[in-house]
């Protein structure tokens, strides 16, 4: 029975579990439901909200805790000068200005610090302007931001102008007080609205308000009137009235300014400044009226640059229009005008020179010129520029006193420096017989000391000192008697002695004007020495002349001869008809003619020079082809061209003409020229022939690619048997260059050589078209 009571009452739990649970399920279904409906009402205010707040034109910024990131609403158009993104809006210098932004975060600050609230207009960058509202709601700041358009626009500019004019006036007004000339302001009607301290004091008023308030005028009616009357088109009065202040007559410059909407005026004490003009006046025209009692020209120029003043000196210095001068001209119109007469020193930049001449207006020192006149006349021009502007030129006439500076200096200079430097010793012996004047010349000589000749001694004491020797004593009281004579005609003596030491000097007097005596001693030792050694070596070289005249014709009769026998005898052994040889015999003939002939060039060559050095070398000068001269001489090294195997071209123009000189000598310079590149040139080389006409010469070129001559001894390829081993060919006699260039020089002409190691050598010869120098002999 338990058992079934027991499960009984599990049952009846479990239902009545079961009915509150479906009981409970339906209330919270319901309550579901509505909190589901809430839900969605609410989203869909918050939507609302939302797109409310989007799309008005503002931008809402709410911070709702400390240290989140605020919440941002809004937009705002581009043009408002408002950006979009976030992290650019919230740093507020980046688009407002820097005053602006400088206020509006103090403004946030007072706002988070004490929840004040503000309203204030702020500028952005661009230039537009925003409308920034603060406040504090439930526990969070909010920053509105609006554009200003339209009218809200037009007052926060003309706010904004207000401001700035407001202040600009401020600042204007406080300028003024700080002034001491006395300063106004009146309205439309004329009333006085505002003054300044200096206005007051002026006005013996003890404030401004005060002066203001009692109309206290600080000009009279007169100065008044004329204001009225004298303003130009703009309503602008200017001009110098005098007005009684504090019982003292004064002279106020008064500049007043009149408008539709009032005036304003200022005065300006120029009391002192007129006194310093006038008494300045009256000093320009002391100062006017004594320079031009000056002999010396001044021309004064202003700060413009126009004449302000000039004197009588200087008008007649240049002779310019005095209409010219009265109308002020600028000191480069004067330059130019000087110019235009020839009056100025001739330039070869007339517009560098003037220029510098200017100059002096920037200047701060004084510059000195000199200028010499086309007439002959010398000015020394002083250019001092003013302090405050302008130049002052001084012109001074130096003609004379540089004429007698020139003669006077140059005669002392000549005097002394003749004396100083002459190798004959000078002394002058006044009237009373006592050295007056001399020369180092005159102490060495005579071996006296600047002591002994600085006392002036008389002539008699220095035959005492000098005469040594009888013959000397008799020269040296020839001397005194002609010093000390008192006849009224004294004449010129000269004669020679030999001193005891060996020197020779000839003396000579000469009578002065004053009553002295000019003495002057030479030494012509070494012209006595030399001239005896000259007849000497006179005697000397005319016995050598004699031995190589000899020796000339001793190689002319004792080596040619024989050689010209050997050359003979040579050619008839190597000659078939007179019989055959064997290959060596004909090599050792073909030997012998090459030798003898290399020999026969040389003994030719040396007679030559013997020729030349004697001077009694003739030049057969004649109308030579060009041409066929250097054709010619081709032809004859034909032989040694084949030999070397060198490849010789020739560069002679068609119309190369004629030129005047001794074709035997033309041939034998181009002969050696060719033949010596030739000898320095490798197998298979080339030498290259040239000529060409210049307007008063012919050029003739050789040029080769040989082994070239060394730099050191490049400067004496020209010397007499000085030869050079190209290392390929045996050495030669040397004497082919020296030939060259004593037949080109005998010619009129001259020779040039260039010359590298390894690269070869070119040789110039220049003949005049027609030599006409002294010394050539044409051969009849």
């Amino acid at each position: 029975m338990m058992l079934f009571g027991a499960f009984g009452g599990v049952c009846a739990f479990a239902v009545t579990a079961a009915v509150a649970f479906v009981r409970h399920r339906r209330v919270s279904g319901k309550l579901a439901d509505r909190l589901r409906r809430e839900k969605s009402e609410l989203k869909l205010r918050v939507d609302r909200l939302e797109a409310m707040l989007n799309t008005d034109e503002q931008r809402l910024i709410v911070w709702t805790g400390t240290g989140d990131l605020p919440q941002i609403w809004g937009i705002l158009p581009e043009a408002s000068g408002v950006p979009r993104a976030t992290s650019q809006l919230l740093a507020f210098g980046h688009w407002l200005t820097a005053k602006c932004a400088s206020d509006l975060e103090r403004r946030l600050d007072t706002l988070f610090s004490s929840g004040e609230a503000f309203s204030v207009t702020l500028k952005t960058r661009i230039g537009s302007y925003v409308e920034a509202v603060g406040r504090t709601t439930g526990g969070a700041v909010v920053l509105r931001l609006r554009d200003l358009t339209g009218e809200r626009q037009m007052q926060a500019e003309l706010a904004a102008r207000n401001a700035r004019i407001s202040g600009e006036l401020h600042m204007l007004h406080a300028l003024l007080n700080a002034m001491p000339a006395p300063a106004w302001q009146r309205d439309a009607e004329g009333r006085l609205i505002w003054a300044n301290h200096a206005y007051a004091s002026a006005v013996d008023a003890i404030d401004v308000t005060t002066a203001i308030s009692e109309r206290s005028e600080f000009l009279d009616g007169a100065a008044r009137a004329a204001m009225k009357q004298e303003r130009d088109d703009d309503g602008c009065f200017r001009s110098r009235i005098p007005i009684v202040v504090s019982g003292e007559r004064k002279v106020y410059a008064v500049t007043d300014v009149d408008a539709n909407v009032g005036g304003a005026g200022i005065a300006i004490d120029v009391s002192e400044l007129d006194q310093v003009r006038k008494e300045l006046t009256r000093a320009e025209d002391f100062h006017g009226r004594t320079l031009d009692q000056l002999g010396t020209a001044v021309a004064i120029y202003g700060g413009d640059r126009r004449l302000q003043f000039y004197n009588a000196a200087f008008s007649q210095l240049w002779d310019l229009d005095p209409a010219f001068l009265e109308g002020r001209p600028e000191d480069g119109a004067v330059l130019d005008m000087l110019r235009a007469s020839r009056k100025l020193p001739e330039q070869a930049d007339y517009r560098v020179w003037r220029n510098n001449m200017l100059e002096s207006y920037q200047s701060f020192e004084a510059t000195e010129n000199w200028w010499h006149l086309p007439d002959g006349r010398t000015l020394r021009v002083i250019a001092n520029p003013h302090p405050q502007g302008g130049v002052t030129y001084i012109y001074e006439n130096v003609t004379e006193r540089l004429d007698l500076e020139s003669r006077y200096n140059a005669l002392i200079r000549v005097q002394g420096e003749t004396l100083d430097h002459l190798s004959e010793a000078v002394a002058v012996f006044g009237s009373d017989g006592r050295l007056r004047l001399w020369n180092p010349a005159f102490g060495q000589i005579w071996s006296l000391t600047e002591d002994q000749l600085s006392d002036s001694p008389h002539i008699k004491s220095l035959v005492q000192t000098c005469a040594i020797r009888e013959e000397e004593e008799r020269a040296w009281m020839q001397l005194a008697e002609s010093v000390t004579s008192v006849v009224d005609t004294r004449t010129q003596i000269s004669s020679r002695m030999e001193r005891h030491d060996g020197v020779v000097l000839d003396f000579a007097t000469v009578p002065l004007p004053d009553g002295g005596t000019l003495i002057t001693f030479v030494d012509v030792t070494d012209s006595v020495n030399v001239e005896r050694a000259l007849m000497e070596k006179n005697e000397a070289l005319e016995q050598a002349d004699h031995i190589k005249s000899a020796f000339v014709q001793h190689v002319s009769y004792e080596l040619r001869s024989p050689l010209n026998n050997i050359i003979g005898f040579a050619e008839l052994l190597s000659d078939p008809r007179f019989g055959d040889l064997s290959q060596k015999q004909s090599e050792y003939a073909s030997y012998i003619m090459s030798s003898s002939s290399a020999l026969k060039a040389i003994i030719d060559d040396i007679l030559d020079l013997a020729t030349l050095d004697a001077g009694i070398m003739d030049l057969d000068l004649s109308e030579v082809d060009v041409a066929a001269a250097v054709q010619a001489a081709v032809e004859g090294l034909k032989d040694r061209l084949a030999e070397a195997q060198i490849d010789l071209r020739t560069h002679i123009p068609s119309d190369i003409g004629n030129i005047v000189a001794d074709e035997k000598r033309l041939r034998q310079i181009l002969y050696n020229l060719i033949s010596n590149a030739v000898h320095f040139s490798q197998e298979r080389g080339t030498v290259d022939v040239s000529c060409s006409r210049k307007s008063q010469s012919v050029e003739f070129v050789v040029k080769d690619n040989g082994v070239g001559i060394p730099e050191e001894i490049l400067h004496q390829v020209f010397n007499r048997f000085v030869g050079h081993d190209n290392g390929a060919r045996r050495q030669g006699a040397g004497l082919g260059l020296a030939i060259v260039k004593s037949f080109v020089e005998l010619h009129g002409g001259h020779v040039d050589i260039h010359s590298a190691e390894g690269q070869g050598t070119v040789v110039t010869c220049t003949f005049p078209a027609k030599p006409e120098r002294a010394g050539i002999i044409a051969a009849e």
